[in-house]
């Protein structure tokens, strides 16, 4: 997943339009914006007429919704897998987005990004990245121990911080540290310790 690319051409030509559509609009949508990605590019890409597009998505609106729907399951899977790989528990957090953080394609959360560009003139944005942060929060609540407080460490280690400043830095390096610190202080910190 290091970079979250799904180019695959040996693929591309065999999928149903809509799931080609769905793809180029990730990748190009992810690299490049939301605002500066053309329907006509999304359509280019994918290889689809634009009959066959817009009787998938009669809107770019529609497009975007579909989009962060794709996306936000392709994250968490990858997400969930990746944190079990490397031990299932909250050490976890620090290599397994250190693989993403480093992947030649990262540019930041889809949705933190999405939110950017048309949080005030598409509502759903940002209901629906508020849905996958929650859902983000659920994963890491199950890494750590349990305790009456879990839910509240989850959200403390929500990670947005360290996924904008390594999408901001020149390395990654410098955010995972910080995840890693915040990390070992709640690990330090016991269970059922609530920060003051």
């Amino acid at each position: 997943m290091a970079g979250m690319s799904m180019k695959d051409t040996s693929t591309a030509e065999i999928l149903p339009a809509r799931e080609r559509i769905l793809r180029a609009a990730h990748e190009l949508f992810y690299r490049e914006g939301i605002r500066a990605t053309g329907v006509d590019r999304v359509i280019a890409a994918s290889g689809v007429t634009k009959v066959t597009f817009y009787r998938h998505f009669p809107s770019k609106n529609d497009l975007i919704r579909e989009f962060l729907a794709f996306r936000h399951q392709y994250w968490i899977s990858w997400f969930t897998d990746a944190v079990q790989r490397h031990g299932g528990d909250e050490r976890a957090l620090v290599p397994a987005l250190g693989e993403w953080f480093g992947g030649e394609h990262y540019r930041g959360c889809a949705f933190i990004n999405s939110v950017g560009e048309l949080g005030t003139t598409l509502p759903d944005v940002v209901e629906i990245s508020r849905r996958h942060k929650q859902d983000m929060a659920s994963v890491i609540a199950g890494l750590l121990p349990s305790s009456s407080h879990r839910e509240r460490h989850a959200q403390a280690l929500a990670v947005d911080g360290a996924i904008v400043r390594a999408q901001m830095d020149t390395s990654p390096e410098d955010a995972l540290r910080t995840l890693d610190w915040i990390v070992t202080a709640l690990s330090a910190a016991g269970t059922d310790a609530v920060p003051r």
